[in-house]
């Protein structure tokens, strides 16, 4: 169950920012082998004075229409999984929502099984069976 944040300033109509999310979980379905379930997000939009990035670090023109996404998950998917997921949610914001590839930015964060509680004050997947976790 990867946890997402996904962060725009104002603009971005309601129903973009539902879809902004449904390309985040359709990528992370074909490409990193999350469940279709498993959605957990986190969408904000922000006000120019709560939202600040660098308009060109490492020569990316970004615009208004900047894209931030986080994603928190289970370790072990490999750099080739990571980048097809950076390369196929591009290609969907782009074709869904007209979001160019220079205003997306991903940050993956890994961690480990025991890191994550679903309730009831547990470490789900070390008191759950393995079967049960999909």
């Amino acid at each position: 169950m990867p946890l997402v944040r996904i962060d725009v300033l104002q603009g971005y109509t309601a129903a973009e920012r539902t879809s902004i999310g449904d390309c985040v979980q359709r990528a992370m379905v074909e490409t990193l082998g999350v469940p279709e379930r498993d959605r957990f997000q986190i969408v904000t939009e922000h006000q120019p004075d709560g939202f600040a990035f660098n308009r060109s670090y490492l020569d990316v023109d970004r615009t208004d229409r900047f894209v931030m996404v986080a994603v928190t998950l289970s370790s072990g998917r490999s750099p080739e999984a990571k980048q097809a997921f950076y390369a196929r949610l591009a290609e969907l914001l782009g074709e869904r929502i007209g979001v160019r590839a220079e205003d997306l930015a991903v940050v993956l964060t890994e961690n480990e099984r025991h890191d994550w509680s679903f309730g009831r004050g547990e470490a789900s997947y070390v008191v759950i069976p393995k079967e049960q976790w999909r």
